[in-house]
């Protein structure tokens, strides 16, 4: 059993890039991926998101990417040549009409230089063969250290489980208890009432059938007999390596309805109490299995 709840973080290298993954999960009723990722790699978003689903397959899934440059390689400088020369001849040009002396070249471009008009510093048009192969390395490592995490956290859930799927099983053994010792002392106290009432006028098959009639109404043995079989469901559920949450959600509510069923058809205050504790352990095991992958 696993959580839904995790976080795993890598590193990689490509040829001219650090790559830096982080992945955080919470509970979701579907698997959601949601990647923040550099736009140097939109074209690789498909891949990763199939490379996480081959381990993740529940929940929602905040994936960071980061890329940090390796050096000044991936730069180079460009020189704006055809401007400068327009300049430099202007300058010329004008220099010798007006005031009839000539600037040399070299005294010019040694001022053009440090304009950023001229020299711009930008990112070298190369590709990186390694950076897909790089980056979906790290993005399987960081979803297999969230996996990891998530199985931790998954097996605190699966004993709190255990522990409240007991708790609610000696419920239904004490219920199951006390229903038989009811039914016989309601039916013993039921037959004194009427013999009182009607004296040796009874008619006793009438009253048996008048008393099947009443038990039936109130019979919960039914209910409790589906509860044990949900709880023996939700044993092998536990011991599942697959994903079970809405598997356990599904039970979870079955498991209600036949409580509140037998609240509905019971009226002794032993009972009520029963199914007032039993809501109560039933809601917690609810709350536990939202975060089951």
């Amino acid at each position: 059993m696993k959580s839904m709840t995790g976080f795993g973080k890598a590193r990689c290298e490509s040829e001219h890039y650090q790559i830096e993954v982080e992945i955080k999960s919470v509970n979701h009723r579907f698997l959601d991926i949601q990647l923040r990722n550099p736009r140097q790699l939109n074209t690789y978003e498909q891949a990763i998101r199939q490379t996480i689903k081959e381990t993740l397959q529940r929940g929602r899934v905040e994936v960071y990417i980061t890329l940090k440059e390796k050096g000044d390689s991936h730069k180079e400088v460009a020189i704006h040549w055809d401007l400068m020369e327009e300049l430099v001849t202007n300058m010329q040009t004008e220099a010798h009409a007006r005031f009839d002396t000539d600037l040399p070249a070299k005294s010019i471009l040694k001022r053009l230089i440090n304009h950023q008009e001229f020299i711009d510093i930008q990112e070298k048009q190369t590709e990186d063969q390694d950076l897909e192969v790089s980056v979906l390395a790290a993005i399987k490592e960081a979803a297999e250290a969230n996996n990891a995490s998530r199985e931790v956290e998954g097996a605190g859930i699966q004993q709190i489980l255990a522990e409240n799927s007991h708790a609610l099983q000696q419920k239904i053994v004490e219920l199951s208890a006390f229903v038989d010792v009811y039914e016989a002392d309601y039916k013993e106290k039921f037959e004194k009432k009427l013999t009182d009432w009607l004296g040796a006028t009874i008619d006793q098959d009438r009253l048996l059938t008048e008393m099947a009639i009443l038990l039936e109404r109130g019979d919960i043995h039914e209910e409790l007999d589906r509860m044990t079989i949900h709880l023996a469901s939700m044993a092998t559920m536990l011991q599942s390596d697959k994903p079970v949450g809405r598997e356990l959600d599904f039970l979870i509510q079955e498991m209600n309805r036949e409580v509140n069923t037998i609240g509905s058809k019971s009226s002794p205050i032993v009972i009520k109490n029963a199914v007032v504790q039993m809501k109560t352990i039933i809601e917690k095991i609810r709350e536990q299995v939202q975060n089951v992958e």
